[in-house]
C-alpha cells in the first residue's frame, strides 16, 4: 500500500486502505474468538460493513461530534462501530463491558453518548450485513476518541483526546524505529491481546488505520498467544507485566518459535526485573520495550531492554522530545536518586480534558504535569518509578510502594500473581499485607515462608506483616486490579 504524504480525515483513509487494497482475499484484520473460530476481514469488508453500521446509527440519531459509547468485548461489532463513528465524524469511547450495574450507570451519565452500545446490540450490529452500503461525506471527528479510566472507586474519569480524527503518515511509525531498532518491517502484523477498551488496545486501531495487520484476541489466553504468534507470525504486540508472566510460565515455553516478534512493548506497571531477564532470554533483550506514560498524554519515557540492562529498574528517558522532572513537596527539582513526584512536558501534547467532575492533573506554571507517580533520576537521567502516591502505604511512619514488594514476591516459584495492599491497624497505622495466588493451589506457600522470602529481598519495613492466599487475583480483562476495592472488602 503507498503511504499518503498528507493527512486526511480517518473517514478518507478508510476509503482509501479499501481502493488499494489486494481485494477481499487479503485480510487487514483477524478476530480470535472464544468459539475458535479466527475470521478475517479485508479492507473492502472493514469499509463496508463501518458503512452499515454507520447507516445504522445515523438512523439512531448519531451525528457529527456526537459520542459513540462502545461496551463490547474485543469483536468484529466493535471495530466496525468504532470505524463507524469515525466514517460520521462522531467520537467513540470504548468502555468496559464487564462492569456492575451500578458502576456501568455512572460512566452512562458521565459519558453522555448519544447511542450506548452494550453486548444486547450485538444481533441488530451483527443484523446490517444485510443492508445496503451508503456512501457518506468526507467529515473529521472533532476528537479522534474518549477512554475510561480503569481501577478508580472514586469519580469516573473519561478522558477526551482533542486532537481531531485526522490520519498522518507518522502513526505509522513505530517505538521500536524511534529507538534505534532496524530491520523494522511494515506492514507489521500486530497481535492485540488486551481489552480494547483500555488505551493499549484502542490505540492499535489507530496502526490499522496506518496500514498494519491486526489479530485481536477475544479474551487474553497466554497458551493461544503463542500459538496465534506462530501461527500468523506476529511482529509485535503490547501488554502488561502479568500477562508477559503467564506467557513466560507456560511449560515449554522456551522451545516455542517466537522469532517472527520484533519487539515487544510493554507498559500500564512495573515490569519485575526476573521477568525482564527472562523474556531477554526468549526474544533478546534488544526487541523488549518498556514505556511509561498516561492516556492524557503528558509525555513519555522509553528505553530497550538492552538499554535497561545497564539501567536495571528504569523507564527509560524522555521518548520525542518529552522532558522529565523529580519534583518535592515544596515543587523544587530533587537531586539524582532522590524519590519525588514525577512530572512530565512533552512538544506532541494534543490536549485533554475530562468528561464529568474529575479534576485535570496537577501541572506547573511552565507547562509540566503529573499523573501522582512518585520515582527518581539517576545521574544519566534515566527514570525509575516507585509507585503511584494513592497506593503509597504509610506504615510505622514509613512509605512502602506496593510496587517494590510486588516486584520481590512475583519472584517466589510459588507464587503466581500477588497485589500488594495496606490495612488499617492499631499499631502500625497501615500495615503491608500481601495477597498471593498460588502457582499451585494444592500446595500453596505458607504465611511464614512468603514472609522469610520477603526478609531476604526487602528491607524490614516493606516485609508484609500478613499474607493471605485467594483462588485468583480479581483482574479486569486488561489486567488491572482495583486496589481500592481489595481495601475496602477487608475492611479499609
Amino acid at each position: 500500500m503507498d503511504v499518503q504524504d498528507s493527512p486526511v480525515s480517518i473517514a478518507r483513509r478508510i476509503r482509501q486502505l479499501a481502493a488499494e487494497s489486494g481485494g477481499d482475499d487479503e485480510a487487514a484484520y483477524w478476530h480470535i474468538g472464544l468459539d475458535c473460530g479466527e475470521p478475517g476481514f479485508s479492507w473492502p469488508a472493514l469499509d463496508r460493513r463501518a458503512s452499515q453500521v454507520a447507516a445504522a446509527l445515523a438512523a439512531r440519531g448519531l451525528g457529527h461530534g456526537d459520542r459513540l459509547a462502545v461496551a463490547l468485548r474485543n469483536s468484529p461489532e466493535f471495530i466496525f462501530s468504532v470505524l463507524a463513528a469515525w466514517k460520521l465524524g462522531a467520537v467513540p469511547v470504548p468502555v468496559r463491558w464487564d462492569l456492575p450495574d451500578w458502576e456501568l450507570g455512572r460512566l452512562r451519565e458521565v459519558v453522555d453518548a448519544r447511542i450506548f452500545l452494550t453486548s444486547d446490540d450485538v444481533p441488530w450490529l451483527a443484523a446490517t450485513a444485510d443492508d445496503p452500503v451508503r456512501d457518506f461525506p468526507d467529515v473529521i471527528s472533532p476528537e479522534v476518541n474518549g477512554t475510561c479510566s480503569s481501577g478508580s472507586t472514586g469519580t469516573p474519569k473519561v478522558i477526551v483526546t482533542e486532537r481531531p480524527g485526522i490520519y498522518t503518515p507518522d502513526q505509522g511509525i513505530t517505538f521500536a524505529e524511534v529507538l534505534g531498532s532496524r530491520d523494522i518491517t511494515h506492514p507489521q502484523t500486530i497481535l492485540v491481546p488486551t481489552a480494547m477498551y483500555h488505551t493499549n488496545g484502542f490505540v492499535t486501531l489507530h496502526n490499522l488505520i496506518a496500514g498494519a495487520r491486526l489479530i485481536v484476541m477475544e479474551k487474553f489466553d497466554a497458551a493461544r498467544v503463542v500459538s496465534v504468534i506462530e501461527r500468523y507470525r506476529v511482529t509485535n504486540f503490547t501488554c502488561t507485566p502479568t500477562m508477559l508472566q503467564r506467557i513466560a510460565d507456560l511449560p515449554g515455553i522456551e522451545d516455542r518459535d517466537l522469532s517472527s516478534l520484533e519487539f515487544i512493548l510493554q507498559g500500564a506497571a512495573i515490569m519485575p526485573p526476573a521477568l525482564v531477564h527472562r523474556w531477554a532470554r526468549l526474544i533478546g533483550a534488544e526487541r523488549i520495550i518498556m514505556a511509561y506514560g498516561m492516556t492524557e498524554g503528558l509525555g513519555l519515557t522509553a528505553l530497550r531492554g538492552d538499554d535497561w540492562m545497564m539501567h536495571q529498574g528504569s523507564v527509560g528517558r524522555g521518548f520525542r522530545g518529552t522532558e522529565v522532572r523529580v519534583l518535592g513537596d515544596d515543587g523544587k527539582d530533587l537531586p539524582p536518586g532522590e524519590v519525588g513526584e514525577v512530572f512530565l512536558r512533552t512538544p506532541e501534547a494534543v490536549g485533554y480534558h475530562y468528561l464529568g467532575e474529575a479534576p485535570k492533573m496537577r501541572a506547573t506554571e511552565d507547562g509540566f504535569a503529573t499523573a501522582g507517580d512518585m520515582g527518581y533520576l539517576d545521574s544519566d537521567g534515566y527514570l525509575f518509578l516507585a509507585d503511584r502516591r494513592v497506593d503509597m502505604i504509610v506504615s510505622g511512619g514509613a512509605n512502602v510502594f506496593p510496587a517494590e514488594v510486588e516486584a520481590a514476591l512475583i519472584e517466589h516459584p510459588g507464587v503466581a500473581d500477588v497485589v500488594v495492599v495496606g490495612l488499617r491497624d492499631a499499631e502500625w497505622g497501615r500495615r503491608v499485607h500481601a495477597i498471593i495466588e498460588p502457582a499451585d493451589p494444592a500446595a500453596p506457600p505458607s504465611a511464614a515462608e512468603v514472609i522469610a522470602y520477603a526478609k531476604s529481598r526487602l528491607a524490614a519495613y516493606k516485609v508484609p506483616k500478613t499474607v493471605e492466599v485467594v483462588d485468583a487475583i480479581p483482574r479486569s480483562a486488561a489486567t488491572k486490579v482495583n486496589r481500592g476495592a481489595l481495601v475496602a472488602a477487608r475492611g479499609g
